[in-house]
């Protein structure tokens, strides 16, 4: 049989390299910066840009797409060549989606702290990136399918069925969940208000986790990992099962975020049942990458890229265990809006993502500058202070979630909460916080060693742009054999030679499940019960709800009174679905650093919120909350108003026909009252600056079903 020779494109694997690497960085940076303002907010030193709100999601954006996204790209493109013995269908196209994803990201870099942003946790990215992101995803999908289709392998690799299952998962997920009616060129709202928006969210935002945070990243241990060690895999029929169970379970658990909220009880316990039975297929190919180095363990302790991926594993072990638990009501409603979470998700990140991406850079650098790793010894140095950072963040996080529980649910004898005032826990948990820092700046650390190591490695040796391949052709015959094709062959077997049908059975079995919780909560009208005396936001109050958006004050509060008896004693009436019809979007928040502001509204007069947000010190001693000068100084843009309304009758909020041409003067005239009110109390606020947009939306919540308090 002929030999066909060819060559494998290491500079696009290089490029991401790179990327991957400099953005971990930036990311762990962001990350240390965000952590020391929650016991030192003046680190912001009072600029508006680089607020807690504004930089947390700044901060995960960085990581999950930027660091973790380049790093994918960087192990999808080398192992997907040589598991197909191909090249990459079009190098244009390789080009085409390096420079677009990077531009994609400094225009998150850009937009993020200037406040543009949706809210929606993941997606914050407004609608234009939204759809630079659909276009180059579009570009990578024609690139992987070109190159798998001209594959010189018969049958598809481990690593390429996950590597198919998150192209076409992900390419859903974000379709679905960036529906949205564009305001301007920097502002939309979500097609989706309330509890529809916040289920299509969170099947977003769960699932985001599972395919672009999980399955790509276990094709690449199922790459790398037996390369590395030297072994092959574990069990290929553990395989099979681990892919397909995981990826038809996966796509129901997002309602498992919203337990005890608004969401209708039948998709809260769906959501649940579903992620406890995630717990099968997680931990078979966690078992089966571990097993995968048996006999190979004395190997384990001399290769520092062996150690990062054995502790990689075990943490997706770790996290994909609690994960679960973590969807029990019981168990949900002591770890839910705590820090608690923040632990969890960082194992992941930390743990999963970010030990396997730094095991694979010290392989795969030297392989492509045909060198050795310049220093064991400055790579063991990181894997001990990464893991150290971790253990840190963790264990100071974990407490700091139970604390935080313990004393928002503790009562006195008599019966009255014990720490009524928020602030009380806040202030007890600011020293883990501070061990938290300490973990983020250790694992940092790390990777800044990493970064030396590896330009010397790269300077040591000589780069392989293009490496040289030989292989026997794939025949017509074998790419299209009927029935069997083989005497033994099973029916994977067969569709393992058949990546677009491999594809097309993937998609249906992430949608399957997605349709059945998304489906009847949009077309049962039952399921979300209309209140009549909620109404739609004032001109003045949506504005209000724009900045509050703007300002991130989602990242830090919640808008959602849980049926718990702690709750309502401290915060009011639980939350109604029907509260939030005309939400665009949903705003019920997934921690809380500081208290929910559900019924915030009438407890406290309007000069206690301008006085708050000039300097929350002054009226809450001790609070980490960061001083908000600017919104007292800059004037309101009342020009998008009239686009703001018209979006909101589009998506079908009632406001009256021609309201949107009135919109304007109706704000005025509650503006005036605000500022008059304000006045009174010999506080110079003048009705034009943002303030007071936002003190009319922050009385307004909660005030639709106003409960007298006994």
């Amino acid at each position: 049989m002929d030999v066909q020779k060819f060559y494998y494109d290491n500079k696009i694997v290089r490029d991401f390299a790179i990327a991957s690497v400099v953005f971990a960085v930036v990311g762990m940076l962001v990350g240390v910066t965000i952590a020391t303002q929650l016991f030192a907010p003046e680190v912001n030193a009072g600029l508006q840009y680089i607020t807690y709100g504004r930089i947390r999601p700044l901060h995960t954006n960085a990581i999950i797409f930027a660091f973790v996204g380049n790093a994918i790209f960087m192990g999808l493109y080398y192992s997907l060549q040589r598991v197909c013995k191909a090249r990459m269908f079009s190098d244009l196209l390789s080009r085409i989606h390096f420079w677009g994803w990077q531009l994609i990201i400094v225009a998150a870099a850009v937009t993020l702290p200037l406040g543009i942003t949706t809210s929606k946790e993941y997606a914050e990215l407004e609608w234009p990136i939204d759809i630079a992101i659909t276009l180059i995803w579009v570009v990578f999908a024609i690139n992987v399918f070109g190159t798998i289709i001209k594959r010189r392998e018969k049958h598809m690799y481990v690593a390429i069925w996950f590597y198919i299952a998150t192209v076409v998962t992900v390419a859903m997920l974000h379709i679905v969940n960036s529906l949205e009616v564009p305001v301007t060129l920097f502002k939309s709202y979500s097609m989706y208000a309330g509890v529809q928006d916040a289920l299509v969210q969170w099947w977003y935002g769960h699932n985001a986790v599972a395919f672009f945070l999980t399955t790509p990243y276990l094709g690449l241990m199922y790459y790398f990992l037996p390369k590395a060690a030297n072994r092959p895999v574990y069990s290929y029929r553990l395989s099979i099962v681990h892919f397909w169970s995981l990826i038809f379970i996966y796509i129901w658990a997002g309602p498992h975020h919203l337990l005890y909220t608004a969401l209708p009880d039948w998709s809260q316990s769906l959501g649940t049942v579903f992620s406890l039975m995630l717990i099968a297929p997680s931990w078979g190919g966690a078992i089966n990458g571990l097993l995968t180095l048996r006999g190979a363990w004395d190997k384990v302790r001399e290769e520092p890229v062996l150690k990062f991926m054995v502790v990689a594993v075990t943490a997706y072990g770790m996290a994909t265990f609690e994960g679960p638990m973590l969807s029990l009501k019981n168990v949900n409603a002591l770890a839910h809006y705590t820090d608690w979470i923040v632990s969890h998700v960082h194992i992941g990140a930390l743990g999963w993502n970010g030990f396997l991406t730094f095991g694979i850079l010290y392989w795969i650098i030297p392989k492509m500058y045909r060198t050795d790793l310049y220093s064991k010894k400055l790579a063991n140095w990181h894997f001990w202070l990464g893991t150290l950072g971790i253990v840190f963040y963790a264990s100071a996080m974990y407490w700091a979630g139970i604390t935080q529980s313990l004393m928002w649910k503790q009562f006195t004898p008599m019966g009255i909460l014990q720490y009524p005032n928020f602030l009380e826990t806040t202030l007890q948990i600011i020293p883990l916080h501070m061990i938290r820092a300490v973990g983020g700046l250790l694992y940092l650390t790390g990777s800044l060693i990493m970064v030396y190591n590896l330009i010397k490695t790269a300077k040591q040796g000589s780069f392989v742009a293009n490496e040289a391949a030989e292989a026997p052709p794939l025949l017509a015959d074998d790419r299209h054999l009927k029935g069997n094709g083989h005497l033994n062959e099973t029916k994977h077997r067969w569709l393992e030679k058949k990546p677009i049908q491999f594809a097309l059975l993937s998609l249906i079995a992430v949608a399957i499940g997605g349709l059945i919780e998304l489906v009847p909560t949009f077309l049962i009208k039952s399921n979300i019960p209309t209140i009549a005396s909620v109404k739609p936001y004032t001109p003045l109050e949506l504005q209000g709800r724009d900045l509050y958006i703007r300002e991130g004050c989602n990242n830090c509060h919640s808008q959602m009174v849980r049926p718990f008896r702690s709750e309502t004693e401290r915060y009011g009436e639980y939350s109604k679905a029907g509260e939030f019809v005309y939400d665009h979007p949903f705003l019920w928040g997934s921690r809380r650093t500081g208290p929910d502001l559900h019924r915030v509204g009438g407890k406290y007069p309007h000069l206690w919120h301008y006085l708050h947000m000039d300097n929350p010190r002054s009226m809450s001693p001790g609070s980490i909350m960061p001083p908000y000068p600017w919104l007292l100084t800059q004037d309101l843009d009342t020009s998008t108003t009239v686009a703001k309304i018209q979006a909101m009758q589009t998506l079908g909020v009632p406001y009256p026909k021609g309201f949107e041409w009135n919109a304007n003067a109706i704000l005025q005239q509650q503006a005036d009252t605000i500022a008059a009110e304000l006045q009174r109390n010999k506080v110079p606020a003048e009705p034009n600056k943002e303030i007071i947009a936002l003190i009319a939306y922050l009385q307004r919540l909660g005030m639709d079903i106003k409960v007298t308090q006994k």
